[in-house]
């Protein structure tokens, strides 16, 4: 049996680290080994207890999570879980927690009950980063440079005659950017699921939008996939692909979870498998799970060229490696040659084997 993965909860209210405590302290396979009602008291704690993943609040006295997190990821990493009722009202928050290193962001509800109900979902985040790669000193460095401001919509005049699906989940989010950045205007519509919480995805779209050369926006439902445009599935919402005469639109709906998630990206490949057959691409990023390897697969039944991100390369290679190890990926590669696979692709220079 494997150790347990130690937990420092790092969270001003007493109340709930003693909720948090009890409730991940019942779950297997985790031991909570300390508490910390403010930063400067986390430093020492884990300096002394070395946890394995660090729960953090946003809002506390002396120093706010945000710059402690940052200072964390330069001096001292540690997989970090954002657990703060402020990642919920301000999404740009979230996705500053994000850039700085996070792992995950989930919004922490009112009342001891409603956190009790969420920490199934805590312990399921915690147990799967464990081991994940942490980015140290994340920062503008390594960021690509923002393009200059649009003045407004880019209007989308063409309709794509192929389409690139992509779904991701634990480390997406820079992934995402790193994937994105370097597309070209002319570039195949695209179609992108990255778990997410609602209210959380216009926000990173946004973020993604001053950044490309592409347009990216959060998807609405009718929406058509154009070429130069980036379509992302809003949170708490399903999106699949279909036909819109002889080219594709995106139908955004409220939908069952599938594979525990919502968006899936198993429905998103599905539709995209089923409407855009050997016309598509489906690119697989870093993520916690299954999702998306059985869709990926039909993908490639289907004719399309499919891509699954190395393990080296991944924050978590648990999504890429269920649809390599289902045979749904015709390429592995690095995340920093993903872009390069889409401008082939997109060029004919590559296609999917017969």
């Amino acid at each position: 049996m494997s150790d347990p993965v130690r937990v420092l909860i790092v969270d001003d209210s007493a109340l709930v680290r003693k909720v948090l405590t009890e409730q991940l302290s019942r779950q297997p396979g985790i031991e909570v080994v300390g508490q910390a009602p403010d930063p400067f008291v986390a430093r020492e704690r884990i300096v002394a207890l070395e946890p394995d993943v660090i729960t953090l609040d946003i809002e506390m006295p002396r120093m706010d999570g945000l710059s402690f997190l940052k200072k964390l990821m330069k001096f001292h990493p540690v997989p970090t879980i954002i657990f703060s009722s402020i990642a919920g009202r301000g999404s740009q928050i979230a996705m500053d927690c994000l850039e700085a290193g996070a792992v995950e962001v989930l919004a922490k509800p009112n009342g001891s009950a409603a956190i009790g109900q969420v920490a199934a979902r805590l312990g399921d985040l915690i147990r799967g980063i464990k081991d994940v790669k942490i980015r140290r000193d994340p920062g503008p460095a390594n960021h690509p440079a923002p393009h200059p401001p649009r003045t407004g919509p880019k209007p989308c005049a063409q309709p794509s005659t192929r389409v690139i699906a992509i779904g991701a989940s634990t480390g997406g989010t820079e992934a995402l950017r790193d994937v994105l950045t370097p597309l070209d205007a002319d570039t195949p519509g695209i179609v992108i699921v990255q778990h997410m919480p609602a209210g959380f995805t216009n926000a990173f779209a946004n973020r993604l939008n001053g950044l490309c050369h592409i347009q990216v926006r959060e998807a609405q439902d009718g929406d058509q996939i154009c070429t130069g445009l980036a379509l992302i599935a809003p949170g708490e919402l399903q999106m699949k692909v279909v036909k819109d005469g002889a080219s594709w639109k995106v139908h955004v709906f409220d939908g069952p979870r599938v594979c525990r998630h919502k968006p899936s990206v198993e429905v998103l490949f599905e539709s995209t498998a089923e409407c855009v057959g050997k016309k598509a691409m489906g690119i697989i990023l870093t993520g916690m799970g299954a999702d998306g390897a059985r869709g990926m697969l039909s993908m490639r039944n289907a004719g399309a060229y499919t891509v699954g991100q190395d393990q080296e390369s991944c924050i978590v290679y648990g999504m890429p490696r269920e649809a390599f190890e289902a045979g749904a990926v015709c390429q592995q590669a690095p995340l920093r040659e993903v872009p390069r696979h889409i401008t082939e692709w997109a060029q004919g220079a590559i296609r999917a084997a017969a």
